[in-house]
């Protein structure tokens, strides 16, 4: 919760941290880090001129032993229950009356393939290591690609503290670095790669509104089964209720409600690979047969077009294969692929198969494939658990809302909501409550609107495909330009995949008029909001760019011995004397390189200086907590008495409190104490200064002004912060008007209150200034 108060409140423009190495340890021969050139005297990428650490920055977390058996467990309970509760619907989605035998063994040959290929090979084998430090989804990839390429402006605030990974032209071979000079050069392959990239995280999103009504509507409709009395209207009103219960308990978290639904998902699978195996001894052992890939292609030779509409049915099957990717940063890439090839993937499979096998013997049975094949005496106990188990199902999608949005946030394509992580040991696990209560209320009503499981079928097919579509593409770039695996190889590896993707992705937007436009529209809409924010936000860097300025521009020093402050303003602001004021004011510094905009707005329009002045920012780390002898960092400015502090706080810590006024100022004075006040490079070149100097405690010079700094604080201590309001520039379009006023409305209505911090509201002070995007 802090780091979210901190990111809200003074954090609004905060972009993810710079990242080390994709893999920790990994040789120098494969990668080379770089750091952004031409970095100002004043933002200087090092430890003790910015504060900023190797240990900030954004890290992959592994774990080994046991930790990565539990994490494994914790997965089932979470990403496989999208996909786990395939077989309840997947046959009755592909046939709309009893199949005939080769066209039963033509289906469960596609399935079988189909799990086989794209979701074991092509995501739990490459795909997921197309991670950016644990991160997954279309969008983690496209990060990814942007710190191996020039693809992505970043706020200029920040983008010095980016360290980019790109390769040395010397380290990849011609056809590679070509792709990549491509791809930075062009506007289009990089503007159509940024919508990839949206459209991806979009589409998963517009999912994760389907997902639960699909799921928890196929496993009521199987009290159909039990009694034919049973109206739709109370299916529609059981499967809302246990939606809505759903939701209510996200606030846990997914490591508590991973660890209560693993065990659900994990009886639930047996139960499936059991009667798989029981359904394959008793009735027709025959159909394994459909692992030969012949009757794959005899299902299209026989069927030919109504063969190829058909899949948009099979393609349900592997539904939720996108979670697997997307919630990587919620467990690991291990956890994951240990989960799927050892359990999920076997029960899976044998699930389709015996299914197939019930279905060879009595055909009727495709209506409600998995109730209708469940062994003797053990409807109820299926029934039961196949409802529990529908609910796990919403999760994975859910989960990876929560995942996506805060990739987008700290990427800048979304305002910075509340966003409360909500485990120490798992850094990635996160639950943003927004979203969650809005989901609830869109997943209702689509349960409510579309009301059985075949209409939600046609409108869920093409989220899925479409992502995994997206998806195909993107890693075949990070295998080049990341990997640099070579193109031929990489077109060879390509084909078959965007070539089987193509065949059920067109199946699928045959369904558009039935449902699907559905979700393609919301998609849309959602990635339209993410690139205005983006469009506003750039923007506004813009403006925010040529207004910084360091702070011996503003505060030269003043030729005037007889003034009390000694300070000055510069002749760009009129130039004048400034009015010591009694006290200490804390700026809060969004940025913390250059001076605070909240700071250069006081000393312009009220021309005075507190006695001590503190700009201070907070250094949000990607950990719950910061190390005690790293939190603090105090240096001098050029400007005396006036010092920058950064507080390094990770997720978990509390540091917005009422008593901040004396923690700044206890951490002031030992700085001081032990000489620790340190000029940053550039100051202390222009002055002819030592950067470090001892100091002895008994000196005049010092004792001066430790007693400069207690008579400040005993005075009083102020708390200033920035209120930055933004206009339209006249000169822009009609359109352009229109999307930043958009953008600004939206802006205006997301960010944090002043009056919401927990600090003494008498000591706050708020400064507004304009300014024109």
């Amino acid at each position: 919760m802090a780091d979210m108060s901190a990111r809200i409140q003074f954090g609004e423009d905060t972009i993810d941290r710079a990242r080390t190495a994709n893999e920790p340890g990994a040789a120098s021969a494969y990668k080379r880090r770089i750091s952004i050139q031409e970095i100002d005297a004043e933002s200087v990428v090092s430890e003790k001129a910015s504060g900023v650490r190797e240990s900030d920055f954004k890290q992959r977390q592994v774990f080994k032993g046991w930790t990565l058996l539990w994490l494994a467990y914790q997965s089932t309970g979470v990403i496989y229950g999208d996909i786990g509760t395939s077989p309840l619907y997947a046959y009755s989605s592909t046939f709309s009356s009893p199949p005939e035998r080769p066209d039963l063994l033509g289906a469960l040959s596609l399935i079988i393939w189909s799990l086989t290929l794209i979701v074991t090979i092509k995501y739990v084998c490459i795909v997921l290591r197309a991670d950016d430090e644990g991160e997954g989804g279309t969008f983690a990839m496209y990060t990814l690609l942007s710190r191996y390429s020039d693809i992505m402006k970043s706020d200029p605030r920040v983008n010095r503290l980016v360290k980019m990974e790109r390769h040395n032209t010397n380290e990849m071979n011609p056809t590679n670095r070509g792709v990549r000079t491509w791809l930075e050069k062009s506007k289009i392959a990089n503007a159509m790669l940024r919508i990839l990239a949206v459209l991806g995280v979009s589409l998963i999103m517009a999912d994760g509104i389907l997902t639960p009504a699909q799921s928890v509507l196929g496993a009521i409709q199987g009290l159909e089964v039990a009694s034919s009395n049973i109206t739709n209207g109370t299916i529609i009103g059981v499967s809302c209720a246990i939606l809505i219960l759903l939701y209510v308990v996200q606030p846990l978290g997914i490591h508590r409600i991973s660890s209560a639904f693993a065990p659900i998902v994990i009886i639930w699978l047996l139960f499936n690979g059991v009667f798989g195996i029981y359904n394959l001894a008793v009735h027709d052992y025959t159909v394994l047969k459909a692992f030969s890939p012949y009757y794959a292609g005899d299902w299209f030779m026989r069927n030919r077009t109504t063969g190829w509409i058909n899949l948009g049915g099979i393609l349900l099957a592997f539904t939720g294969v996108e979670a697997l990717f997307a919630d990587l940063g919620a467990f690991s890439r291990r956890a994951v692929q240990i989960s799927w090839l050892f359990f999920a993937f076997p029960c899976l499979l044998l699930a389709y198969i015996g299914q197939a096998a019930y279905i060879s013997h009595d055909p009727s049975a495709y209506s409600n494939p998995f109730f209708q094949t469940v062994p003797p005496g053990m409807f109820y106990p299926s029934l039961v658990i196949a409802i529990l188990a529908a609910v796990v199902a919403s999760q994975a999608l859910i989960t990876s809302t929560f995942q996506l949005l805060s990739q987008v946030m700290h990427a800048s394509y979304f305002p910075h909501i509340t966003m409360i992580y909500t485990s120490d040991k798992f850094h990635g696990q996160v639950y943003i409550p927004l979203a969650n209560w809005l989901m609830m209320v869109g997943t209702v009503i689509v349960t409510s609107v579309y009301s059985n499981t075949t209409r939600l079928g046609h409108a869920y097919g093409v989220c899925v495909i479409l992502v995994t579509f997206i998806t195909t593409n993107l890693v075949t770039l990070v295998a080049i330009i990341v990997w640099r695996v070579h193109p031929a190889l990489v077109f060879l590896v390509w084909l078959p995949f965007v070539t089987l993707d193509g065949l059920y992705l067109t199946s699928a937007l045959t369904k558009v008029p039935d449902g699907a436009w559905f979700t393609l529209l919301l998609a849309v809409i959602l990635a339209s909001f993410f690139s205005l924010w983006r469009y506003g936000k750039e923007k506004q860097w813009t403006w925010e760019a040529k207004t910084r300025h360091d702070i011996s521009d503003i505060l030269p020093k003043s030729p005037d011995a007889s003034n009390h402050s000694g300070l000055v303003l510069s002749e760009r602001y009129g130039g004048g004397e400034l009015t010591e004021i009694d006290g200490i004011g804390i700026f809060f510094d969004k940025a913390g390189d250059f001076v605070p905009t909240v700071y250069e707005q006081w000393l312009k329009k009220f021309r005075a200086q507190n006695e001590v002045v503190v700009l201070m920012h907070m250094l949000a780390l990607s950990r719950p907590h910061a190390e005690e002898d790293e939190m603090y960092t105090v240096s001098r400015t050029s400007v005396k008495n006036v010092y920058r502090m950064i507080i390094r706080h990770g997720y978990n810590d509390r540091v917005i409190t009422p008593d901040l006024a004396r923690l700044v100022y206890e951490e002031v004075r030992k700085a001081i104490m032990r000489g620790a006040v340190k000029m940053s490079p550039s100051e202390a070149s222009s002055n002819g200064a030592i950067a470090e100097k001892h100091v002895d405690a008994q000196d005049a010079a010092l004792v001066a002004k430790l007693q400069h700094l207690d008579e400040a604080y005993a005075t009083q201590t102020l708390y200033l912060i920035g209120k930055q309001q933004m206009r339209v520039n006249p000169k822009y379009n009609f359109v352009k008007k229109i999307l930043l006023s958009a953008f600004l409305w939206v802006r205006e209505n997301t960010r944090g209150r002043m009056e919401k911090l927990n600090l003494p509201v008498d000591k706050m002070v708020e400064v507004g200034f304009v300014g024109e995007i």
